[in-house]
């Protein structure tokens, strides 16, 4: 077996190390520290952080909420991050992603096909989400039915099964297109503290539209859920597409779908209408972003900025 230095100058000198760039200074994340007041805190830059070592190139944006793309160089056998594998195409690239609440550092590891490893800290850079405190008590939810716990059940029975089906498509290389036109009315990661007692945080972005509005896929994807005929409780007419390397996109509370799944769908490809259906107050598009579990910020994916 070849020694460390020589594997590093050999096939493993292009090794992506990420630790170095694009993180700001650490601070604790938003929901620990937050006074009991409303914030919020600026986005990663709108450009990529782009970086080299050792004439490996990558692409990303390196906090929570963000996702980064690199290419393995010849002779990898695995990629992992935080601890998970990550699927790599036929050229080398891989994509991964950062939960809304990623760790400031997660390690990625590099094995080589002779059973080399390397591994280094990738750092996530921290943000502070919008953290509105209110003097009420957190309320329980009405108990559900047995009726609605039975159709509940199921419903998330179906988007597990949806979000883990996996397809070939390629979306996860494209910079996405927002789905629709309108205000976003909702942001991704803000919550609210109930007498000190954190609530669920926004999972996804709201865009304020009118009845009917247009959707259109952000990203080439394959339909892995399509509620067209029998809407779901909560999420209304919902809409799941898949973007290959675990990333999905779905769509919530749309008036119709004009895709059914099974179908390919490319990038700009209308999808469905925006609606209220289910558990919403006024027409608008709840989109959500996830990567193998991982909730993303949807204004970290798509270009141009909003």
């Amino acid at each position: 077996m070849p020694s460390a230095a020589a594997f590093l100058r050999g096939a493993f000198s292009a090794i992506i190390v990420l630790g170095a760039g694009g993180a700001s200074p650490a601070t604790p994340p938003a929901v620990a520290t937050a006074p009991l007041s409303a914030q919020t805190t600026e986005l990663p830059p709108a450009e990529p952080a782009p970086g080299t070592l050792g004439g490996m190139q990558y692409r990303g944006k390196l906090a929570q909420g963000g996702w980064i793309r690199g290419t393995a160089p010849s002779g990898t056998s695995s990629v992992s991050l935080g601890g998970t594998t990550l699927p790599l195409a036929p050229d080398g690239t891989f994509f991964a992603a950062f939960d809304r609440d990623a760790p400031a550092s997660l390690v990625l590891a590099i094995t080589a096909a002779s059973g080399f490893s390397l591994s280094t800290e990738l750092a996530v850079a921290p943000r502070s989400w919008r953290i509105e405190a209110v003097n009420v008590a957190k309320r329980p939810g009405k108990l559900p039915d047995a009726e609605f716990k039975a159709r509940r059940e199921a419903e998330l029975v179906r988007i597990g099964a949806a979000r883990a089906r996996g397809s070939a498509a390629a979306g996860w290389r494209q910079t996405m297109l927002w789905p629709s036109a309108g205000r976003v009315s909702g942001e991704f990661g803000s919550q609210r503290i109930y007498r000190g007692e954190p609530g669920a945080y926004h999972a996804g972005i709201d865009l304020a539209a009118p009845q009917g509005a247009e959707i259109r896929a952000p990203a080439d994807g394959v339909v892995t859920l399509a509620a067209r005929e029998a809407p779901f409780t909560l999420e209304g007419r919902l809409l799941i597409l898949d973007h290959g390397m675990g990333l999905t996109s779905a769509f919530l509370h749309c008036s119709d779908l004009v895709v059914q799944e099974g179908d390919t769908v490319l990038q700009g490809q209308l999808i469905g209408h925006v609606g209220m259906t289910g558990r919403a107050t006024g027409p608008h598009l709840h989109w959500a972003l996830t990567w193998q579990g991982r909730r993303l910020d949807p204004r970290l994916f798509a270009a141009p900025s909003r």
